[in-house]
This record gives structure tokens, C-alpha cells and sequence, in this order.
């Protein structure tokens, strides 16, 4: 069988027009090869794909070290990703779901078929992929599962027809990574297939631990998969795959990168309070952005575990199709979360997660004058979540002692009264811990339709509907105890965090229920050949639920202590209507293909996490927003031995209607409620929202000798300034920037090996995926001050591989 070899098809207009001038008139090329996808549940070409999708082969991915996610959103414009201390962000066109695991995921990403909604598992490592497509925009017919602003769909390398196996090493020395991947397929009968695939990953770090004497993050992942596919009889298939996989990381890759200083502190920084007054380490000192950190250390252990039965039957020229998915993950997670290396708080935090899940689908015979998908389906799911705020006997205590004997003294009290209540308060709040338990049960039946009409040889029209009903039942609970794990009766430590943190004892259970349908038309004309344009009009929706991380109730109603404040549990579903008119384009007898799509969306009842100005997070339908801009992608061959790929998006998004977004330190609020401060987020733009970005790519392949080949590949990757903070903090803009990524390669093609020197972020440029102010530096001390997310810095590493 031969493999055809499919990479990476983005091309910028601009760029393009320069090679095809450069180009013409030299040399004559070959006709690019087709790529095929499954965008819309039929293998078709990606040029009569009405929507805008990127892929990638799951070879491209191997070669440019794109191990997970994170990294893959360099070659998808209008894709981002990023961890944060408590959560993993993902968005596309600057919409995205917030840090908070009550939230289902406005970008869904579907492995083999199978729904995998929850964040924490755009954080595992890819393995022995076939391809990855992305789908931008709302897919909620046949993508269902709450995919309002797009969907990731992640398939399988499955067993060919003849045998083969593959292992191959990587080493890069300064960052002490290694990877060893194995895989073997082929078949055992004349009907059974099978392939197994392995992955082992060890990473050193690059961000100095100047506490701990050591680098992070630390990585170790390992992943197994197998697959069987069974030809049963002529017209019935059946794929068996299970996977085991784990990531466990040690540290991580965040540091303090702003701390400025206090009246309240004397003029004082926090860090040199830190330092000074409270006798943290020294390398708290470190407040710049140079790959150092001080931190007490954070790890994150993670265990996946997945079943997928995928089952084919063929009704004369259609197919019915059944997909069953089990899906299990746990992890428990300790967040140094003040981020420095004194002993400020800490968070542990666990999370369990079960889903089973069903569809049957059937897909018409294509080709006739009516083409249909229809099916139907049904997911079960069950979420523990727990965490706790951790607080010893060191630096809030102290803290609460100063503000609350300042407090007393303002309000008149001599000053050995105002000593006593400063001391009680010390003492109620030291060692102290907050556990809070979370769970979310949720059952979901939906039904989908979509009707293709071929009116002529050159125009289609699409219908399609997706009716989906969802109960869910959620509970949280929060408590105060020791460190021992011992509920405290409530009291003045029950004061003290209700006004230092607008905290509360709670106790939290409620349902939600309702059906909801989403319809979408799209319409194809051929204009000639070469060219489809094609529009679409769809409205979607992503469905409501529970709160987790809230630290108090919706209620404002006075507490035990007559404390008013006021948290959250309970939101509503978001909905989007969107736009979009495109064109698939190719050229030059097949030499070339321009894409092109224009989009616009409106987002209302936008689900939101709004920090409280301390500790914690309130969830809610923040109002409206707008998103719109234009995205361009295609390939050209230069010449018979060097290809041209490329792709650039604009993006402009606008809030419409934001009261109550979260004010960045020092800004003057626009209301407050209960307590907290507001600002208006009304005609700003999104985290994560550039003007523009794009990448450029050259893969140029030269055979020489016997059955040798060299092939070079470089990656231009390039965005605009985008705001890295949630609060849309100016002083946290991220500067533009171009990466490039190399890799060459010797191979012989007969005999299987090939050595490659792989080459990332060669500009070495700093770039910041995710920052946020520093807990309580402002807020309790009146220091303002930023922590963040750095991605990897240059790398230079080795692979070998080899193939039979």
C-alpha cells in the first residue's frame, strides 16, 4: 500500500502572489495531492468542504515536534491555547470557555468520533495520529456536543493492508527531552488488522526554580494505544481501540513578571515584603521575565483511560454507523497559587471524571439528487471535583493582623483593643483550610438531520437540525476545617474570611433541564471547475450548568457572622447566530489552491468567570459580543521539489454588552455589588484576540544517489500583539512576534532510516501564553504585580527513526 505523504495547506494571498510572479515563467510543477478529510462525516476532498478547516497529517506533526494542542495552535490561525494555574484555555475566534470545570467547553474536540468535553484533556499528548482537522466557527449538527465557536477533530492512524512498524528517538539537550515512539501494524488474518502504538516522553524544563534548585516543568508521559479492525463480512466493519495514557508534571512554566510598589508597604515591593518582613526566601527577589520562578513547587498528575467500538454496516450504497465511547480521567494537582516562593497559600485540587457515550448514524449513498446524514445520540457523564484553599501559620495571618488592627484603630479603638482583635484574627485564620467538594451529573439525548440537495451539476443546498435535551444536577458544597482536614465551628475565622475573601460556608444543590434546536443552511455553487463558493447560516448553543469554584452563595443575604456577600452557582445556556461566505479555489491546472472565508458571529448570554478581587471566581452570563474578520489558507508547488504553504487570519472581536467585566489593579471601577468592583467591558476586544496572524511554509524534497532523499522544512510562524490577561490589563500586551521552526532530514528510502535535526522557536523569541495579576499582592497589600505563562525558548534537538 502506498502512503501518500499530506502536510500541512495554508498559504497567505500576498505571499502567494510573490511566488506565483517569482515562479511562472521557471519552472513547471506537478499538480498538488488531493487531501482528504471527514469534516462533514463523509471522506471528501478538502476543497468541496463548505467551512473553514485546517488539517494536519498526523507525519507533519511527528516531523515539526507538535506534541499536543498547545503546540498546534502555531499553524492554525484564529487557535489558541494555553495553560493557566487553575484551569486550560482553548479558543477560537476569540471565543472560549473560562477557568472553571463546571463549564462545558465552547470548543469541542472529538476523538475518533467520540465527545472529549472536558479542558484537562487538550492537555494530553498527541500519539500516532492520522490527522488532526480543525473546524472553525459553531459546529452543533453534526459536531453536537456544545461546539459554539469550533471543533477539533483528532483521528486515529489505523492498520493498513500490509505490515509495518516504526521506532524513532528524539533528544534535545538543553531542555533534557526524550522521545522514543513505536509502532507496529498490519494484518493477522485475512479479516483482523491491527496496530499498536507507543509513545514515551521525559521532559527536564526550562524555567530555573531558584527555591528548589531545579528546572520545570518537569514532564513524563506515556501512552499506549491499540486498534483492531475486524472485516467481518463484506458489509460489516468493526474498530475496537484502547488507550492508557498518563502526564505527570512537576512545576510549572509561570513567573513572577511585574511587582511594583506599595504606600501601604512603606514603598516597598510585595516580594521585598515577602523577603523582608515575613522572611520568605530570597528568590522571591526575582520579578522579571527571565526564565527563573520562586515557587514551594506545583505538580500535576494525570491518568486517561479510553474505549472506543466504532461499527460500520453497509445498506446497499449507504452505511449505518454505531460509535460507543468510554472515557475516564482523574488527576489531582497541587497549585502553588500566590506563585512565589513564599509561604503565601497553596491549592490542591482533584478531579474524577466518567463518560459513556453512544451515537448511530446513518449516511446516505452520495452522488444523488438528495444526500442525507441522520443519527442519533446519547451521553452520560458524572464530575467530582474538590479543591481547598491551604493557609499555615505564616504570611496571611500576619497580614490579617496588620489590616484588621489598622481597620480597628480608623474605627476609633484604643490601641490595646485594637492589638486584641488583631490578634484574634491571626489566630482564627492560621492553618486553615476551605475544602469544597463539586459534582456534576449530566444526561444528554439528541437527534440530527441534514439534508444535502443537488439541484443541478453546480448547486447544493444544505439543511441541517440538531434537536438536544440535557439534565444536569449540580452540588457544591464548601466548608471551613484544620489542617488536619477538621471542620472548625464556626466564628471569627468565619469573619475573616468573609471580609478579607468573600468567603462562606455553603451548602448548594439545584437541576436544570430543557431542549434546545439548532438549525444551520448552507448553500454551494460551482462557479466553474476550479472554484466553489459557498455560504452558510447557522445558530448554535452551548448548554448552561453549575458553578464550581465560587467561594460563596448567590444569596447577599446576611451569613452566620452577618456577613453580606454574594458568590454564585447557577447560569444559563450562551447562544451564537453566525455567518460565513467562502470560496475554494485552485489554479494553475492543480499547481495551486486559495481558500478563503469571511465569518461573522454573535454571541449572546456570554458564559463567563469573573474574579472576585481576592481569591476566587463567580460565574454568569455576561451579555453579548461580536466577532468577525477573514481567514485565508492554501499551498502552492513552486517547482517539482519545493512546496509553498501558508495561511493568514484577521480577527476583529468586540463585546457589545459587558457590565460587569473584571477591573484590571488600579482602575477605576464603574459599579460595584456586593462588594465587588466592576468594570464595563462594552466595545473592547477578547483575550487572545490579535489583528492578525498567520504562518509561512517551505518543505523542499531532493532525491539523490541509490534511494536517498534530503528534505528541508521552515516554518514561518507570526501573530500580532494580543492581550495575554484575562482582565485585559494593558500593561500585559503581548508583543508580535515570527517564530521559526526548522527541520532537516537524510533519508533512505529503501533501507527505512532517517536522521533530522529539528530546530523550534530558532528566533528565541519570549512569549507570554497566559498572565493574571498576583494573588492578594494588590488586594491585601496594595503591591500591584503580574505572574505568567512563558513558552518553551529555543530548541535544537536530534531525531532518528525507522521504518519496515
Amino acid at each position: 500500500m502506498t502512503k501518500q505523504r499530506v502536510v500541512n495547506y495554508r498559504v497567505a494571498p500576498l505571499v502567494l502572489a510573490i511566488g506565483l510572479c517569482a515562479n511562472t515563467s521557471v519552472y513547471a510543477a506537478p499538480a498538488l495531492e488531493e487531501v482528504l478529510v471527514t469534516a462533514t462525516l463523509r471522506t471528501e476532498s478538502l476543497q468541496d468542504v463548505p467551512v473553514s478547516v485546517n488539517a494536519m497529517a498526523g507525519e507533519k506533526m511527528q516531523e515539526a515536534g507538535i506534541d499536543k494542542i498547545e503546540d498546534l495552535q502555531a499553524y492554525v490561525p484564529n487557535l489558541s491555547m494555553s495553560e493557566t494555574g487553575i484551569g486550560t484555555n482553548i479558543y477560537i475566534r476569540g471565543i472560549g470557555s473560562g477557568i472553571n470545570p463546571g463549564f462545558e467547553q465552547s470548543v469541542g474536540m472529538y476523538f475518533d468520533g467520540v465527545s472529549y468535553s472536558r479542558a484537562q484533556l487538550t492537555r494530553a499528548p498527541f500519539l500516532d495520529l492520522a490527522r488532526v482537522e480543525v473546524l472553525r466557527g459553531p459546529q452543533n449538527i453534526l459536531y453536537g456536543k456544545n461546539s459554539i465557536a469550533g471543533a477539533l477533530s483528532l483521528v486515529s492512524a489505523r492498520p493498513g493492508q500490509e505490515q509495518e512498524g516504526m521506532i524513532s528517538g528524539l533528544y534535545e539537550p538543553d531542555h533534557d527531552e526524550k522521545i522514543v515512539d513505536f509502532m507496529v501494524s498490519g494484518p493477522i488474518t485475512d479479516t483482523l488488522g491491527a496496530r499498536v502504538a507507543i509513545r514515551k516522553r521525559e521532559f527536564g524544563g526550562y524555567i530555573e526554580n531558584l527555591t528548589l534548585n531545579r528546572d520545570e516543568p518537569q514532564r513524563d508521559e506515556s501512552t499506549i494505544r491499540a486498534i483492531l479492525d475486524w472485516d467481518a463480512t463484506p458489509d460489516l466493519t468493526a474498530m475496537l481501540k484502547f488507550e492508557l495514557g498518563k502526564f505527570d508534571v512537576l512545576g510549572r512554566q509561570v513567573e513572577i513578571v511585574n511587582d511594583q510598589p506599595s504606600a501601604l508597604l512603606g514603598g516597598a515591593t510585595y516580594s521585598q515584603a515577602l523577603a523582608g518582613s515575613f522572611g520568605a526566601d530570597p528568590s522571591v527577589l526575582n520579578t522579571k521575565q527571565d526564565y527563573k520562578r520562586s515557587s514551594n513547587g506545583d505538580y500535576s498528575n494525570n491518568r486517561t483511560k479510553n474505549i472506543t467500538l466504532n461499527v460500520d454496516y453497509a445498506l446497499g450504497e449507504s452505511t449505518l454507523t454505531f460509535i460507543t465511547g468510554l472515557l475516564q480521567y482523574e488527576f489531582d494537582e497541587l497549585c502553588d497559587c500566590d506563585f512565589t516562593g513564599a509561604p503565601v497559600f497553596s491549592v490542591p485540587f482533584e478531579e474524577d471524571y466518567d463518560q459513556y457515550s453512544q451515537e448511530i448514524r446513518w449516511v446516505s449513498a452520495a452522488g444523488g439528487t438528495l444526500e442525507h446524514i441522520g443519527g442519533v445520540y446519547y451521553q452520560k457523564s458524572n464530575l467530582d471535583f474538590y479543591d481547598s484553599i491551604v493557609i499555615d501559620s505564616g504570611i496571611i495571618p500576619a497580614a490579617v493582623s496588620s489590616r484588621v488592627r489598622a481597620q480597628a484603630i480608623a474605627a476609633g479603638d484604643s490601641p490595646a483593643v485594637a492589638d486584641a482583635k488583631a490578634a484574634g484574627a491571626s489566630a482564627a485564620i492560621a492553618n486553615t483550610t476551605t475544602p469544597r467538594n463539586f459534582t456534576s451529573d449530566a444526561e444528554l439525548w439528541s437527534v440530527f438531520w441534514q439534508t444535502t440537495w443537488n439541484v443541478n451539476d453546480r448547486l447544493r443546498a444544505t439543511l441541517g437540525l440538531r434537536y438536544s435535551d440535557e439534565t444536569k444536577d449540580g452540588a457544591r458544597s464548601l466548608t471551613v476545617a484544620d489542617l488536619a482536614g477538621t471542620e472548625r465551628p464556626i466564628g471569627t475565622v468565619d469573619g475573616v474570611l468573609a471580609s478579607l475573601f468573600k468567603m462562606e460556608r455553603h451548602d448548594l444543590s439545584g437541576s436544570q433541564s430543557g431542549g434546545k434546536l439548532a438549525p444551520s443552511l448552507n448553500v454551494q455553487f460551482d462557479v466553474n471547475d476550479d472554484v466553489m463558493a459557498y455560504a452558510t447560516a447557522s445558530r448554535g448553543h452551548k448548554s448552561g450548568g453549575f458553578d464550581a469554584r465560587s467561594n460563596a452563595s448567590p444569596s447577599a443575604a446576611p451569613n452566620p457572622v452577618g456577613a453580606s456577600i454574594s458568590g454564585s452557582f447557577e447560569y444559563d445556556e450562551e447562544q451564537a447566530t453566525s455567518f460565513e461566505v467562502g470560496a475554494k479555489t485552485s489554479f494553475m491546472d492543480g499547481r495551486g489552491e486559495l481558500n478563503i472565508a469571511a465569518f461573522f458571529t454573535k454571541y449572546d448570554d456570554l458564559q463567563v468567570s469573573i474574579f472576585d478581587g481576592t481569591l476566587g471566581f463567580n460565574v454568569g452570563n455576561a451579555g453579548a459580543a461580536e466577532t468577525k474578520g477573514i481567514e485565508l489558507d492554501g499551498r502552492f508547488a513552486l517547482t517539482d521539489n519545493l512546496l509553498m504553504t501558508a495561511a493568514l487570519a484577521f480577527l476583529d472581536f468586540e463585546f457589545t454588552d459587558f457590565p460587569n467585566g473584571q477591573c484590571y489593579q488600579g482602575q477605576a471601577e464603574d459599579s460595584t455589588v456586593n462588594g465587588v468592583k466592576y468594570c464595563d467591558y462594552k466595545g473592547m476586544t477578547n483575550q487572545y484576540v490579535a489583528d492578525y496572524s498567520g504562518n509561512l511554509g517551505f518543505v523542499y524534497t531532493r532525491e539523490f544517489g541509490d534511494a536517498m532523499e534530503f528534505r528541508a522544512a521552515t516554518d514561518f510562524t507570526f501573530t500580532d500583539d494580543y492581550n495575554s490577561s484575562q482582565n485585559l490589563d494593558p500593561s500585559q500586551e503581548q508583543d508580535g512576534y515570527v517564530e521559526v521552526n526548522m527541520r532537516l532530514a537524510v533519508a533512505d528510502v529503501k533501507s527505512g532510516w532517517e536522521v533530522a535535526l529539528i530546530g523550534k522557536n530558532l528566533t528565541d523569541e519570549d512569549v507570554v501564553s497566559y498572565s493574571n495579576d498576583v494573588p492578594l499582592a494588590d488586594s491585601s497589600f496594595g503591591s500591584i504585580g503580574h505572574y505568567a505563562f512563558i513558552e518553551r525558548p529555543r530548541s535544537v534537538a536530534v531525531q532518528v527513526a525507522y521504518r519496515w
